[in-house]
């Protein structure tokens, strides 16, 4: 939509109903590139991966150059000054795979974002070039406040060329995202723990796919869009609740692997004596970062401007919490943990090596 903007001179602002129709437009094209089969998603992991630290590069260098000498800002500004500004299960050999794939995110991610200040250096580069006028950045007809800083360094030509890029960056990241969750919803529905598990737990024969999980996400998400008919304060809330819940359901089952008082059963991965440090560490952090989501935007908050974020996820636990206890029919009489399938498809496999 800030590309739109841009391109009409800023003659065109997007209503509600129009963001939301590319909402679910975006929505469909994801979810059928990841109903198609998995190595077709994997294939385009590494060309997005080129193309974003590309991007990075572009805008660390482009934007400074590009940007005029009245809208530049001194290191006292961008460093000194402080305003209220927000912009806003396929894995082979997976007990050793995924651990190490973790780790790896992690170590590149410092790399990338610590020991070359990739993240840190866009931002920068932007506090260096964005002016003083932080409200006109905000209150723009672009609707961007990232695209309105682009267009004031490289005007039109140039920041609907970066941002097209920025557009395919995203977009791969959501295909990502969308797959990421099919694939939870998938293994939850195997062992049986969400509602209608047995319709999502399916694969497709054809593009081996779950196919079905992935358009209950696309579907489920939509839905939650709806909620931006209701204003940023709803919609914002739900934005909010990625990141803090997402911290939540890491905390729980790092907490109860040592509260728990059943030993389990190691894997052939481990970090030994040093699991306890690692895992009080990671609870820590993201406790406290759960706890920064939850605070409002703006101090002495109204009903208007509140973050509803912690009566979300509440709810949300509440519910979860319901379901599980509830009587006869709750989950804590007939949920008997993640099901274990690796056994059985070794057993077919040497059943027909042997036959």
């Amino acid at each position: 939509m800030a590309a739109a903007s841009i391109g009409s001179n800023l003659a065109f602002t997007p209503t509600t109903a129009q963001t939301f129709a590319l909402f679910v437009g975006l929505l469909i094209l994801h979810a059928t590139l990841c109903s198609l089969n998995p190595t077709v998603v994997a294939r385009l992991q590494i060309p997005f991966i080129i193309i974003n630290f590309a991007l990075c590069l572009v805008l660390i260098i482009g934007v400074p150059v590009a940007t005029p000498k009245e809208l530049k800002n001194g290191a006292a500004y961008a460093f000194g000054d402080f305003q209220n500004f927000h912009i806003s299960e396929e894995a082979l050999n997976a007990d050793v795979a995924i651990p190490y794939a973790i780790i790896l995110a992690c170590t590149s991610s410092g790399i990338l974002g610590w020991g070359t200040i990739m993240c840190v250096a866009i931002n920068v580069a932007l506090a260096f070039s964005m002016g003083h006028d932080l409200e006109g950045i905000i209150d723009s007809p672009i609707g961007q406040p990232m695209a309105t800083i682009l267009f004031n360094s490289f005007g039109v030509r140039g920041t609907l060329a970066v941002w097209a890029w920025i557009i395919i960056v995203q977009f791969e990241m959501g295909v990502s995202m969308l797959t990421t969750a099919s694939r939870q919803i998938f293994a939850f529905s195997r062992d049986g723990a969400l509602p209608l598990s047995g319709f999502l737990y399916n694969i497709n024969s054809r593009t081996h796919a779950p196919i079905l999980a992935v358009w209950f996400v696309a579907t489920t998400s939509s839905i939650l869009g709806l909620l931006a008919f209701a204003g940023p304060t709803a919609i914002n809330a739900i934005f909010s609740l990625v990141v803090a819940g997402q911290y939540f359901a890491y905390s729980v089952p790092i907490t109860a692997r040592f509260v728990g008082h059943k030993e389990p059963k190691r894997g052939p991965f481990s970090l030994g004596r040093w699991s306890k440090y690692v895992a009080a560490t990671a609870v820590a952090w993201m406790a406290f970062i759960v706890v920064v989501f939850f605070f409002p935007s703006q101090p002495a908050p109204n009903s208007t401007n509140m973050n509803y974020t912690v009566v979300v996820l509440g709810g949300t636990l509440l519910l979860a919490t319901i379901y599980y206890f509830f009587p006869v029919y709750g989950g804590r009489y007939w949920f008997k943990g993640p099901v274990q399938t690796i056994e059985d498809i070794d057993a077919v496999s040497q059943d027909t090596h042997s036959d």
